[in-house]
């Protein structure tokens, strides 16, 4: 049905419609002037692009991080996801400065051409902050904990690499180790990343594809063949182009609203049994107790952040009652306290990327340090519920 190559798949199928896949590492040379010149050459009536708007927007606009709203993201909860979204971006940030290209240069050059052309262009993409959340709400607790130490440990690395091993990437068996690789360490997240990924970028290239003519699609080369082999299926009505489904955020399981109450529960029963076993003095002590583990290093947290000591205080005093409302966590507070007392300016949004690829930056820079006071007061707390559970054991049963 279509003839390929490593980086190029030229799929003919039924009607007249053509798609060209343009398979792209997203940090190299090559693929910038590849993308563009397939465009101009075959000057294809459509072209596919491997972005959403929210990335789109942050490549082209150039006060795109200026606007960010700090505060606002913490607020709504989106301070864990848009940490793993820097800090995926901050990586090909440093590997691309090392070869003097910007991560999603390629994309940008399709779109070039394509104005250059006078032909429309389609972002066919996902939003980013939907995949990550799909992504979490597939992991358990030990997957979650991997995937943040995966992403922390891929922040701070010092691996670089060459020109020519970033052109390797592109080539499927590289490709095919890495995937393999990556399903064997966390199956759950290849799923969302890779496969839903696969299968959503297929329909939208397929829609937005013209029927009786050339499209062209500039997409990273880990998708080349599952896009691939996800249009075929499409084009023989042996799957469905509706991904509708893949667009909603995942909302929890009863297991899952569960174990979100688990702890707080199971901290309120033990007071209780403390006040029914031993009196309001020993349940009293306990309750104590509780708030000074949770409080103590939720702020402990908050200190190794160097954050603001109004935020440090604003920690301890939460964490308490972030344990007992786990819809909201205590990097909330001490997050928007440390954003609303060192405001960020112009410089650290445009620095953001910059910024986490050092210990420096990430402290110095006044968004990062919001979300580095955000991250720490949390995983503070939550150390600070695990460790005081067995401590208010021992104080009922002694």
């Amino acid at each position: 049905m279509g003839e390929n190559d490593s980086t190029r798949i030229d799929l003919r199928l039924s009607g007249g419609r053509e798609i060209i896949l343009i398979g792209t590492a997203h940090i190299s040379r090559e693929s910038v002037d590849e993308a563009r010149s397939v465009i101009l050459n075959e000057k294809p009536g459509m072209v596919c692009v491997e972005l959403d708007i929210g990335r789109f927007e942050s490549m082209t606009r150039k006060d795109n991080w200026e606007r960010l709203d700090i505060v606002k993201v913490i607020r709504e909860g989106k301070g864990f996801l848009l940490i793993a979204n820097l800090i995926l971006s901050s990586f090909q940030y440093r590997l691309g400065d090392e070869l003097g290209v910007k991560p999603g240069d390629e994309m940008r050059s399709a779109v070039e051409a394509a104005e250059e052309l006078g032909v429309p262009y389609s972002l066919c993409d996902r939003e980013v902050q939907l995949t990550l959340r799909r992504a979490w709400s597939k992991c358990g607790f030990w997957s979650k904990c991997k995937l943040l130490a995966g992403l922390l440990s891929s922040a701070f690395t010092t691996e670089k690499l060459s020109e020519a091993e970033i052109e390797n990437l592109k080539k499927q068996s590289e490709l095919d180790g890495m995937m393999k690789e990556l399903a064997d360490y966390l199956p759950e997240v290849k799923k969302t990343l890779i496969d839903e990924r696969d299968r959503y970028l297929a329909a939208k290239i397929w829609h937005s594809s013209v029927p009786d003519g050339k499209t062209a699609a500039v997409v990273g080369a880990g998708h080349l063949e599952g896009i691939r082999e996800r249009i075929e299926k499409i084009a023989d009505g042996a799957e469905d182009a509706d991904v509708s489904e893949l667009e909603t955020s995942p909302t929890p399981g009863p297991g899952g609203r569960i174990a979100a109450w688990a702890i707080p529960a199971i901290i309120a029963a033990l007071i209780a049994a403390g006040f029914f076993r031993a009196g309001a003095g020993v349940s009293l002590e306990m309750l104590a107790r509780w708030a000074l583990w949770n409080g103590s290093l939720a702020a402990a947290g908050s200190l190794l952040a160097l954050a603001h000591p109004l935020a440090i205080l604003v920690s301890f005093l939460g964490a308490p009652i972030a344990t007992l409302s786990p819809f909201i966590g205590v990097g909330v507070f001490s997050g928007v306290t440390q954003a609303l007392l060192r405001r960020p300016r112009v410089v650290d949004a445009e620095s953001l990327s910059e910024s986490l690829t050092s210990v420096k930056g990430l402290y110095s820079n006044r968004i990062t340090r919001a979300l580095l006071v955000f991250f720490l007061s949390s995983i503070g707390g939550m150390i600070g519920n695990f460790v005081s559970i067995p401590t208010l054991a021992e104080t009922l049963f002694k």
